[in-house]
């Protein structure tokens, strides 16, 4: 049975924190949020997090009242109330909570307070949604004690990045101190950006080539993606430091200058002689960013896989890698779709649950189904490698509406959402009505940040913050 898992981010913001749990919090921005009487935590997620409870009533005015980013010390609070509620085993560096593990689900802290959730592997798409519920269920429970809420955006709207407290993790310095040596906007990927991602398996090396190859080139017209992928139908991220961005998906913008090593649409996908092997000499000459020994961080940063495999190793000379090392490098590769023990698919913005939950349906009913698979491949066939990057630079200004081959990339959306609907249906497992949403945007062209931009403009005169009420969870 192929299986499907998903993975969320939210990220953290606050206002004023008072320390006591029996206050009321705020709201804000943009993934998860938490806050007491006098502070706000907002996180933008993925299909994991979102919502906003309090432990007694907010106005309006209160959710928006006052937005600055959350502390580490008070995300540390949700974390261990999280754990100590619903019995999740907690993962410590030095005296630091940072992540949290139950089964084959985790919870993890991301540079500048996103929460990550990853789901466990699962059969069904209703599956996945029970999970997300449950998942939800447990946050939600714990930010009502808090006074706490949560809000959904691919890229928070309103602060600067010097504003965003960095998360206690050892990693995250060595990775901070190199973004700006490879880009510009690698540092606004760290603390800005959130994310929702589908992880989908493969059952042999030349099925792993079809569908890496299908879900790549509809990653940018991410046409599905385009329709889903943040890149067009989930474009969720209009707005940086209070004021719209020029861009539909200032996510999706941020990935094109933050490191060109170790992101991008690896054309070599497409080359007759791909497979495993080749994504491994791949891998071999990206950078790494650090090696994990004696229960620290060592900076690697400039070193490739390949260097480290000679004995290059230049903190402690001799050092070999082991194949725990192989796989966290692995997991430092950031292309479109990120090849491990399965795809990872990682073009869509943060958004509502509701919107979000199309997102497995739409690549399973793609990939999990021989006659779509086969409908895209047939589609992509002739789509040359320079098409496949402008859909990619494009997508984020001009979402559906790009042009393409005569038509806009909307009716290429249509088609494709088409295709995934039939291979649902064919799955038999009642789970077409995942993809209603994804259906409407793909029929109109209309983008969730063309909307979001559309009452920036005329409901909300000009104001940023109104955004943190209109996608509180």
């Amino acid at each position: 049975m192929a299986l499907i898992s998903q993975t969320s981010y939210c990220i953290v913001f606050s206002s004023s924190y008072t320390a006591s749990k029996t206050h009321a919090m705020h709201v804000d921005n943009a993934e998860v949020g938490q806050r007491q009487r006098r502070s706000a935590i907002v996180a933008a997620s993925p299909p994991t997090e979102a919502a906003v409870i309090a432990a007694e009533p907010l106005t309006k005015e209160d959710l928006i009242g006052t937005l600055r980013p959350m502390k580490y010390e008070h995300i540390a609070e949700l974390l261990n109330g999280i754990a100590d509620r619903f019995d999740w085993d907690k993962i410590m560096e030095g005296n630091n909570i940072i992540a949290l593990k139950q089964g084959k689900q985790s919870i993890t802290l991301e540079p500048g307070g996103q929460f990550e959730h990853s789901g466990a592997p699962l059969e069904t798409l209703h599956q996945v949604c029970a999970e997300v519920n449950s998942h939800l269920y447990q946050v939600k429970a714990v930010l009502k004690e808090m006074g706490i809420g949560l809000l959904d955006i691919g890229c928070q709207p309103k602060w600067e990045v010097k504003d965003i407290p960095m998360m206690p993790k050892e990693r995250y310095e060595i990775i901070r101190n190199y973004m700006p040596k490879v880009g510009s906007l690698g540092l606004d990927l760290m603390f800005r950006t959130c994310t929702a991602q589908v992880n989908l398996d493969f059952s042999s090396e030349a099925d792993m080539i079809k569908k890496l190859r299908a879900s790549l080139a509809l990653q940018p017209v991410r046409t599905v993606s385009l329709v889903f992928d943040c890149n067009s139908s989930i474009c969720n991220s209009p707005f940086t430091e209070g004021k719209p961005n020029g861009s539909l998906s200032m996510r999706s913008q941020i990935w094109t200058d933050t490191d060109k090593d170790r992101t991008g649409m690896i054309p070599f996908v497409f080359d007759d002689t791909f497979g495993f092997e080749k994504y491994v000499e791949y891998a071999l000459d990206i950078p790494m960013y650090f090696v994990y020994r004696n229960k620290r961080h060592f900076d690697c940063t400039g070193m490739t896989f390949r260097d480290f495999m000679a004995g290059k190793f230049r903190c402690i000379p001799g050092e070999l890698p082991t194949m725990n090392d192989w796989e966290m490098h692995l997991g430092t590769i950031y292309p479109e779709v990120r090849l491990k023990r399965y795809l990872e698919m990682r073009g869509a913005d943060g958004g509502p649950w509701s919107r979000l939950r199309a997102l497995p349906a739409f690549w399973v009913g793609l990939l999990y189904d021989e006659v779509s698979l086969q409908n895209v491949l047939d589609m992509i066939a002739d789509w040359t490698a320079e098409e496949r990057q402008m859909l990619r630079d494009q997508v984020p200004k001009t979402g559906l509406k790009t042009p393409f081959r005569g038509r806009l990339l909307k009716h290429v959306a249509q088609d494709v959402v088409r295709f995934a609907k039939a291979g649902l249906e064919r799955r038999g497992f009642n789970e077409t009505g995942f993809l209603n949403e994804l259906e409407e945007v793909a029929r109109t062209g209309v983008t969730p940040a063309e909307k979001l931009l559309e009452l920036y403009y005329r409901k909300w005169g000009q104001n940023i913050d109104p955004v943190f009420e209109e996608l509180l969870y």
